[in-house]
């Protein structure tokens, strides 16, 4: 299995209900290592740039409105197939849907009111994770 760096971003609700050390442990607990951890304020480019594929769409003030609530942890995480790992580990995106025992699951919005509250954003491919990494992080703050 090759070993990879994704990028995690512990989204405002994640911060707000204190659960960035619990999910985290979980991360850990798997093996995966820290790269990189840093907590900062999304300004309206950044989000902009990382939200390029719906930027256009009329919800995404709603958004970045959202991803502004509080300040976000980024985290470059490594560790062998951990692309696909973490997105196994936070179940899917509507956190409704999530089974117990995923992150989302078990920590995400259950109301269905909004599935961008659901803890973490994580990298879908490695593309997308050196990208983002590069977005988040700047050059020698990942190790």
């Amino acid at each position: 299995m090759p070993l990879e760096t994704t990028l995690i971003l512990f989204k405002p609700d994640a911060v707000a209900k204190n659960l960035v050390g619990t999910v985290l442990a979980r991360f850990e607990k798997e093996g995966f290592k820290i790269r990189g951890l840093k907590m900062m304020k999304l300004s309206d480019e950044i989000l902009a740039e990382h939200y390029s594929h719906i930027a256009d769409k009329p919800f995404f003030p709603d958004v970045r409105g959202f991803m502004q609530e509080t300040p976000v942890i980024a985290l470059a995480l490594e560790g062998e197939d951990i692309i696909a790992k973490v997105r196994d580990l936070l179940g899917p995106t509507d956190s409704k849907t999530a089974a117990p025992g995923t992150i989302r699951g078990d920590f995400g919005d259950k109301t269905g009111e909004s599935k961008m509250r659901n803890i973490c954003h994580a990298s879908d491919s490695p593309e997308a994770a050196a990208a983002e990494i590069n977005r988040f992080f700047a050059p020698g703050e990942v190790f």
